[in-house]
């Protein structure tokens, strides 16, 4: 049994959007207030990262996580990983934390947070990671459990989600290849991005994203990543299938 903390459900501007007069920017109810995505997968006495963007310092306060083992990144864009800095208490207090992520991703952060990555220039304060490269083609193990990488592509950009047990998560995702898509059948729970009802050129709109569950057929779904104009929570939960849900911050579910 795994236990899934939905640390930020929204997409990369967030929900309120900053300076927006949306509806739904404005609404009152905590399941319209999304920080940038991300989740916590724990299992036994182990606490495993999957994305560490601009909102991760508050998730972590929020969700009281004390201690992460291992840090999946699915691709480079901001919203994933500029939260990067903010590992720095799990470091001091750990020691090296084991990061995954694809070579491309690594070149990236090493581009943007030099100061943490090149060795012969690196800030006394910075974080300190084991960096671990990852792909498709191999799964690799964390915690005494297997994790299958599972390559999206988002737009032009591939993307890993990763599948864990009958679990998997997907994110930033426009289309998925039948090979790839051959791994995520048989699933207990799938979280998967919708950005909105409207068609959107590198993410998943609703439709979309149902056509994908109903291809899999996974017991439940959980859709994550959202826009301000997705609607409200409350509205938007009773026009989904069954077993369809929206995710919201600060939801946890447990799963096989």
């Amino acid at each position: 049994m795994i236990k899934i903390t939905f640390l930020g459900t929204g997409t990369s501007q967030g929900i309120p959007v900053i300076g927006s007069d949306h509806p739904v920017s404005l609404s009152e109810n905590l399941k319209d207030k999304r920080l940038r995505s991300s989740v916590l997968i724990s299992w036994n006495d182990f606490n495993l990262l999957i994305d560490c963007g601009p909102d991760f310092r508050q998730q972590m306060l929020t969700s009281n996580c004390s201690k992460l083992d291992s840090i999946l990144f699915t691709h480079e864009h901001a919203d994933h990983t500029s939260g990067l800095d903010d590992i720095r208490p799990f470091s001091y207090r750990q020691g090296k934390i084991p990061i995954y992520l694809h070579k491309r991703v690594l070149n990236s952060l090493e581009t943007r947070f030099a100061y943490i990555f090149n060795e012969n220039h690196r800030y006394p304060g910075a974080p300190e990671f084991i960096v671990n490269l990852i792909s498709k083609e191999n799964n690799f193990e964390l915690g005494g459990k297997t994790i299958m990488p599972i390559e999206v592509l988002h737009q032009y950009l591939p993307v890993l989600g990763f599948r864990i047990d009958d679990f998997a998560y997907l994110t930033d995702v426009k289309t998925i290849k039948p090979e790839e898509l051959d791994k995520i059948y048989n699933l207990d729970t799938l979280v998967l991005n919708a950005l909105r009802f409207e068609p959107h050129p590198t993410h998943l709109n609703i439709d979309e994203a149902i056509k994908i569950i109903n291809a899999i057929k996974p017991k439940k779904t959980y859709l994550t990543h959202i826009s301000q104009n997705m609607g409200f929570h409350d509205e938007v939960s009773k026009k989904l299938p069954e077993n369809v849900y929206l995710s919201y911050d600060g939801l946890e579910i447990k799963t096989n």
